[in-house]
């Protein structure tokens, strides 16, 4: 291909996606403004979750245009980063930091129960996810060198921990960020993957429902503890991208965003990169995927290849779609919007 014709068929896909960019609409949702929240579950065209600092726990039936909220007893100095919801009355938190507990109600969260709790001091979670309304599992930074990583058959009321010989191992210094609950991913019937980051930056992928895995190394930045993978999102068995960057250095333009075509083996850089650091990124359909950080957001309509920003949509720490449907729905400091396409 001429050089002409790259410059012009790059400017033809520069406007189309521009074009698209303009569909997105963002309604943002009354609530009080000292809420922040970064675990975010949405279960259908109606019924979501939200979790975040102070203990507080949000919950929609009606699409996410109306939230009710509460605080849970005992833990009103917690910080909520991992959410999973089942629908309008089951659901799953844990909190970040040590000792890391996980609770569940059955009740639409008026009552919560401690199923587990780890008080070693090193314990964090970062993370949860499940293949079906059964079978999930939750992850957290190391533990003597060894990912903590727990499983549940029966809808989180019990958890059991991998052996850790089955654990993956972690490098010095890597870890995971729970800023978004979004580096976890179960799709089909047994895959999975987690993203690390840290001085070590890499997905780990199990085709057995978590009881083996295999690392992939990645290109994205790292060497540092502010740096790696913030989230992962898969579209089918082959595409899926990677995002983070450095939460010290958000608008620093360097190796923070990648895709791949098959299968996480190996990860490609966008023809047109996000804008910065980003801590989710969500396909909302199998073409078109968001990516959200504090300070911007931005758009893909090919499964990462590219990207462009969406000006003035700050402060999101989290997006996800519905599960059963097409709502999407954006959370992070002191917000809540309704995303349409």
């Amino acid at each position: 291909m001429s050089l002409k014709l790259y410059r012009r068929t790059l400017l033809l896909l520069m406007m189309h996606q521009q074009v698209y960019c303009q569909g997105l609409q963002f309604k943002k949702i009354e609530i009080d403004t000292s809420y922040s929240f970064r675990g975010l579950s949405v279960v259908n065209d109606s019924i979501a979750w939200v979790s975040g600092v102070g203990g507080r726990v949000g919950k929609s039936m009606n699409g996410g245009n109306k939230w009710t909220f509460d605080r849970v007893k005992g833990f009103e100095k917690s910080d909520f980063r991992t959410l999973y919801a089942f629908n309008a009355k089951t659901a799953l938190i844990a909190n970040a930091g040590s000792p890391a507990n996980i609770l569940r109600t059955s009740d639409g969260g008026r009552s919560w129960n401690v199923v587990y709790t780890n008080e070693d001091s090193l314990a964090f979670f970062d993370g949860i996810d499940f293949w079906n309304d059964t079978a999930g599992i939750i992850y957290g930074d190391p533990i003597k060198g060894h990912m903590l990583l727990l499983q549940t058959k029966d809808a989180g009321k019990t958890w059991q921990e991998i052996p850790e010989h089955r654990r993956p191992v972690m490098e010095i210094g890597e870890a995971s960020f729970a800023a978004s609950g979004t580096a976890i991913r179960c799709f089909g019937k047994r895959r999975a993957v987690i993203a690390t980051g840290g001085k070590v930056s890499r997905v780990f992928i199990s085709n057995n429902v978590g009881q083996t895995w295999h690392a992939v190394q990645t290109p994205i930045i790292q060497g540092k503890s502010s740096q790696g993978i913030f989230s992962v999102a898969f579209t089918n068995d082959t595409t899926g991208i990677i995002v983070g960057g450095d939460y010290k250095n958000m608008t620093m333009a360097a190796s923070h965003v990648f895709y791949t075509t098959n299968a996480g083996k190996a990860w490609k850089s966008p023809t047109m990169p996000t804008g910065g650091y980003r801590e989710c990124v969500e396909f909302i359909t199998d073409k078109i995927a968001i990516a959200a950080g504090p300070e911007g957001m931005d758009v893909s309509y090919n499964s990462g290849m590219s990207w462009n920003q969406l000006k003035g949509e700050k402060n999101f720490h989290v997006i996800r779609k519905a599960r059963k449907g097409t709502l999407v729905i954006g959370a992070g400091d002191k917000r809540i919007s309704l995303i349409t396409y």
